[in-house]
């Protein structure tokens, strides 16, 4: 039976997040001021006093919630992993866990990676929504179905629970379409943009050049990644999965049940919130859950 760590993406953040840690752990404050000196802003006073709105640009959001997650794995003591994954944006705080990447770099990566999809937003005016109740081969068949217009399936959460991605139009056509299919409910979702799209495609190409620039070592233990649920330790493939992340859809179903597949049997989420452990019960109940936020 193996230990396996997972990490939360953007949607995580709460205000006054990490306050604790900075203030009560000597370790933790040094990561958070280097951070403060590698954005060159000082994040912690937006995540300490910031509201919700503040902590919703991506360009916060997305390094805050990294932050915290590493932070609490890096000043929590005796964590073995032995398996590790993140949802979406969490996959960066997952390589810093198994030492694929150093905090500074991953850092860096995530700063880059969120003024891209930013850029990328402004570009292309897109959304995503949220669909319920409807099988995962019915909501890509419907995402299919819709021509002239961008929509993919972006997210599979959990059986049941799929978010889809794409242009404003594709989006709300999508909606009255899932829900003729039979959707409990298809809600869109307050986001900048169509995330793991290839609206993203931008993005993709602005952050490709930086991670080729980027060290990755061999790591301590497999990463499942996003891209295809599978789980690796080659650094060259992981750089790769990495780059194809931001248009692909997040597996995050098929990761879980493979790591079940693979031995997982206790899942530990670190960082913000619990969303990644509910999830992770509603696609295998018979794992244990638990979180260090």
């Amino acid at each position: 039976m193996k230990h396996a760590f997972v990490f939360p993406g953007q949607g995580s953040q709460f205000p006054g997040m990490g306050k604790n840690l900075y203030e009560m752990n000597p370790i933790a404050k040094e990561y958070f001021e280097q951070a403060n000196e590698i954005l060159g802003f000082r994040i912690t006073d937006i995540m300490f006093n910031g509201t919700e709105a503040d902590l919703k640009q991506t360009n916060v959001t997305q390094p805050a919630v990294f932050l915290h997650s590493v932070v609490l794995f890096e000043t929590t003591q005796g964590l073995k992993p032995e398996m590790v994954a993140g949802h979406s944006l969490g996959e960066f705080s997952a390589l810093v866990a198994n030492k694929t990447l150093t905090f500074e770099d991953a850092l860096k990566l995530v700063a880059g990676r969120a003024a891209a999809m930013q850029r990328a937003c402004e570009m292309n005016p897109s959304t995503m929504a949220a669909i319920l109740g409807l099988d995962d081969a019915k909501v890509v068949e419907v995402c299919q179905s819709i021509s002239n217009e961008i929509v993919v399936a972006a997210n599979f959460n959990c059986p049941g629970q799929l978010v889809i991605s794409g242009s404003n139009e594709g989006i709300r056509i999508a909606c009255e379409a899932m829900k003729a299919a039979g959707a409990k409910r298809a809600l869109p979702l307050p986001v900048g943009g169509a995330f793991h799209s290839p609206l993203m495609e931008p993005a993709k190409e602005e952050l490709q050049k930086v991670i080729a620039q980027t060290k990755f070592a061999t790591p301590i233990c497999p990463v499942y990644q996003n891209v295809d649920a599978m789980p690796y330790t080659d650094p060259e493939q992981i750089r790769q999965n990495l780059i194809n992340q931001l248009t692909a859809p997040v597996r995050w179903t098929q990761s879980v049940l493979k790591m079940v597949e693979d031995g997982g049997s206790h899942f530990t989420e670190v960082g913000p919130g619990n969303v990644l452990q509910g999830l992770v019960k509603k696609i295998a109940k018979e794992t244990t859950t638990d979180g260090i936020s």
